[in-house]
């Protein structure tokens, strides 16, 4: 085990009807104006926005918004909210919503006191030295960014999308009530399954001196996601399972499953390529393609770790670990197409043609390699992986 120094700042005030604490929360932390971040109407179709407002109307806090944020969000309203909030001189950014609005508020915050570009610290260009305070209050159970270090934004121009990590990015709070995800079409709970597996999963597939409690963490959310997953799926307003969910999604990328190793992430990059280049595509369900590919390439690089997985998650009895593993890469798959997520890059519309102009985007035309467990991965392998991906 590696030396470490962990700190989540990020408080989690969760169960029911959290959200009607917003304005109590922000007043206690001295906040007296609010920029608000979020998506398009679900929130205020659900009652949820007018509900916020009311609530911080009643306590005095003030708010300007910024709405429309989409899934795989664009830089833009990065600039646009950096810019509204110091014109307005807000001293907080409020995203209600899931991942994506929880990112562009991230950018926003980070943005606030840098005179540059904010998409240049997604670009690696640049360190933030300073934050806003951000709070979130979660409406879907997938991303993690509720309680992560990370920020990841798109360039729909340049067809980009990458993530920078800090610990300015944690967010000071969030809240969670499970009811708000019972609305969560079942295609974005699915999408949601998959991406919370797998930021536990890229975690696990990192070097460990030896089984680790970390390791053992990891598989065991991933367990739970699966089961009250299907619950979710089965009965979408079952308040257990769409609890599970919602805590397993904050717990699954705050770095507590890594504890004592290094984890940089590998099928994560994969997809920020395929994403990035295709909009329309969900993150989660390019996350279920790019794992299979990756799987089937490096599997033999740690074959013990790939049929541990297999026992733990789908209770796979052979004693040979390569066999295992083979049977456990192909269960996953039943897994994802269980679930309703494609498991091709055919089936989202990427032809063989593609697959360079993906490899390029992901290593940087060359200049760098991503991953380091079992190997790391140059821009040769990127496309042999990317290759493994196209048919199911």
């Amino acid at each position: 085990m590696i030396d470490f120094d962990y700190v989540n700042p990020t408080r989690i005030i969760f169960g029911h009807k959290a959200e009607d604490k917003i304005a109590d929360v922000l007043q206690g932390y001295g906040f007296k104006k609010a920029l608000i971040v979020y998506g398009g109407g679900s929130i205020k179709r659900s009652g949820l926005y007018q509900n916020v407002i009311n609530k911080l109307d009643w306590k005095g806090i003030s708010h300007v918004e910024v709405s429309g944020v989409k899934p795989n969000p664009d830089r833009r309203f990065v600039l646009l909210g950096r810019d509204l909030a110091r014109n307005e001189n807000v001293d907080c950014v409020l995203a209600i919503g899931g991942g994506s609005v929880i990112d562009v508020a991230k950018g926003i915050a980070a943005g606030y006191y840098y005179d540059g570009d904010p998409f240049d610290f997604n670009l690696h260009k640049a360190v933030p030295k300073k934050c806003l305070p951000v709070g979130s209050i979660l409406t879907i159970a997938s991303a993690g960014s509720e309680s992560s270090d990370s920020c990841v934004i798109s360039d729909e121009e340049k067809h980009i999308k990458s993530g920078f990590n800090t610990p300015l990015n944690r967010p000071l709070f969030t809240i969670e009530d499970p009811e708000l995800t019972y609305s969560v079409s079942p295609y974005q709970t699915a999408v949601g399954i998959t991406d919370i597996m797998m930021h536990s999963l890229e975690r696990y597939f990192n070097k460990s001196e030896s089984e680790m409690l970390s390791d053992a963490w990891a598989l065991s959310l991933c367990k739970d996601v699966m089961s009250h997953g299907l619950g979710a799926l089965k009965n979408p307003e079952s308040y257990d399972d769409r609890a599970a969910l919602m805590l397993d999604s904050s717990l699954s990328h705050d770095g507590l499953t890594a504890l004592g190793k290094k984890a940089p992430f590998v099928v994560h990059p994969l997809e920020h390529g395929l994403s990035g280049y295709k909009e329309d595509v969900a993150h989660g369900a390019g996350i279920a393609i790019c794992y299979l590919g990756w799987a089937r390439y490096v599997y033999k690089k740690d074959t013990e770790k790939f049929a541990r997985l297999a026992r733990v998650l789908f209770n796979v009895d052979v004693e040979d670990d390569e066999k295992a593993a083979i049977m456990g890469i192909r269960a996953m798959r039943d897994f994802y197409v269980s679930i309703g997520m494609p498991t091709s890059l055919e089936e989202v519309g990427i032809t063989e043609n593609e697959l360079p102009i993906l490899a390029s985007l992901v290593s940087g035309n060359g200049t760098r390699v991503i991953g380091c467990c079992p190997q790391s991965l140059e821009q040769k392998d990127i496309l042999a992986v990317y290759r493994l991906c196209l048919k199911a």
